[in-house]
């Protein structure tokens, strides 16, 4: 019983809670004015803030706040490496906590024509649709983390998929809190159109693969015969039969 998929369904909820508690409670966002602890440098500083990156991700803390940290501590090279290593780790911990305690429970409620268009396109495209999402981030992190954990995506290609979909993103962020102290310097001013930028295309993005998504799941249902034809072909066969 304790084993059972509801059961592991609300392990992940308490967890998710603890995480979004712990957030509230320590303020990981502190690091932009506080700065890195003295105690903690060079490389293994570099190595902490990215496994703490991944933590803080799993933990439902926005990526923007914390790339642009990575970048004010620790420049644009070292800091990119962990902003992005982090972005992968948290990704990973998110989708092996949403693939061992929720998919089982979850997936009896994939209904309905959008949701199954949806998990359709990341079980069949897992790779190309996540490349998409990290390219193009109008989705939340998180949520496309679990959506993605819940859907019979492999985890190889989410890994890959979220490795090189979140390098330009990750990078302009990086870059914009390297040079947040030079707010007219062209690297700055670069970093933060290319956000503005991929924002809007994520917008267009997003509004296309909705319509995209519509006529998915409005093919999926033409295709599938009405419950009734379906009874009456049942009852059909089951005279012949007799």
């Amino acid at each position: 019983m304790l084993l059972s998929p509801k059961a592991r369904l609300a392990y992940l909820a308490v967890i998710l809670l603890a995480a979004g508690v712990s957030v509230l409670l320590f303020e990981p966002q502190r690091l932009l004015s506080a700065g890195w602890p003295p105690q903690v440098s060079g490389a293994g500083a570099v190595l902490v803030f990215g496994l703490a990156y991944g933590v803080c991700t799993a933990a439902l803390v926005p990526r923007p706040i914390l790339n642009l940290a990575a970048g004010a501590l620790f420049g644009t090279q070292a800091g990119f490496a962990a902003a992005l290593g982090g972005t992968v780790l948290g990704a990973g911990l998110s989708f092996a906590l949403g693939r061992t305690l929720g998919q089982e429970a979850l997936r009896p409620y994939v209904r309905g024509r959008w949701l199954r268009a949806a998990d359709g396109q990341l079980s069949r495209h897992g790779f190309r649709s996540m490349l998409a999402i990290r390219l193009f981030p109008g989705m939340p992190f998180a949520v496309a983390n679990y959506a993605a954990a819940v859907s019979r995506m492999r985890y190889l290609p989410f890994l890959l998929a979220t490795g090189l979909g979140s390098v330009p993103n990750t990078l302009a962020y990086v870059v914009a809190g390297s040079q947040a102290t030079s707010p007219t310097s062209p690297a700055f001013l670069v970093s933060t159109g290319f956000i503005v930028l991929s924002a809007s295309v994520a917008a267009v993005v997003g509004w296309r693969k909705r319509h995209r998504l519509r006529e998915v799941a409005a093919g999926a249902s033409a295709a599938r015969p009405p419950e009734a034809v379906r009874e009456a072909a049942a009852a059909g066969a089951a005279t012949r039969e007799t």
